[in-house]
C-alpha cells in the first residue's frame, strides 16, 4: 500500500472506519425515516415479546415446583401406605384379636388404613390448590392494548382479554 503525500495509506483500497457525524436514521429534515421507525418498532415489540415469554417461564417454573412437591408427598404417602403400614396393621390386628372377635379387630385395622390414606390425599390436595397461574404474565398480556397502536381505528382491542387468574 502506497502513502499519500501525508504519509497515510490511500481511502481507495483499504478504508479507516470512521464514525458518522449524522444520525443514519434521520432523513434530510433530521427526522427518523419511516424506515427506521418500523425498524425501531419491530425490535420493540420482538423485545416485548421475548421478555413476556421469558417471565410466563419464570412464573410457570415455579409454580411447577409446587405441584412437583405435592405429586411427590402424595406418591410417598401412597407407597408408606402400600408396604411399611402392611405389617404394622396386620399386628394391630392380630392383637386386637386378644379383646374381640377376628373379624371386629380386621375391620377396624382396615378403617384406621382409610383413615390415614384421606388424610394423606388431603394434605395433598391442599399442596395442590396452593398452586397459581402465571398473574404478572396476564396481567402485562392484558396491558399490551394500552401500548400497541388500535387497528381499524377502533378503540377495542383485537383480542380477548385473559381472565385474572382466580384466588383460592
Amino acid at each position: 500500500m502506497s502513502p499519500n503525500e501525508h504519509g497515510l495509506p490511500d481511502a481507495g483500497r483499504d478504508s479507516v472506519p470512521s464514525i458518522p457525524l449524522s444520525d443514519a436514521n434521520a432523513g434530510h429534515n433530521g427526522e427518523p425515516t419511516i424506515g427506521s421507525l418500523v425498524k425501531d418498532a419491530t425490535a420493540s415489540v420482538s423485545t416485548l415479546f421475548r421478555s413476556e415469554v421469558a417471565l410466563a417461564k419464570s412464573e410457570l417454573v415455579t409454580e411447577a415446583k409446587k405441584a412437583g412437591a405435592g405429586t411427590g408427598l402424595l406418591i410417598v404417602a401412597g407407597v408408606m401406605a402400600l408396604y411399611s403400614s402392611f405389617f404394622f396393621f396386620f399386628f394391630l390386628a392380630e392383637l386386637l384379636d386378644e379383646w374381640v372377635w377376628r373379624w371386629l379387630a380386621f375391620l377396624i385395622v382396615f378403617l384406621i388404613l382409610v383413615t390415614v390414606t384421606l388424610i394423606a390425599a388431603f394434605v395433598g390436595y391442599l399442596f395442590f390448590k396452593r398452586v397459581r397461574g402465571p398473574k404478572k404474565t396476564i396481567e402485562s398480556v392484558n396491558e399490551l392494548p394500552s401500548v400497541l397502536p388500535h387497528r381499524g381505528g377502533t378503540h377495542e382491542p383485537t383480542h380477548p382479554r385473559i381472565p385474572p387468574a382466580r384466588e383460592g
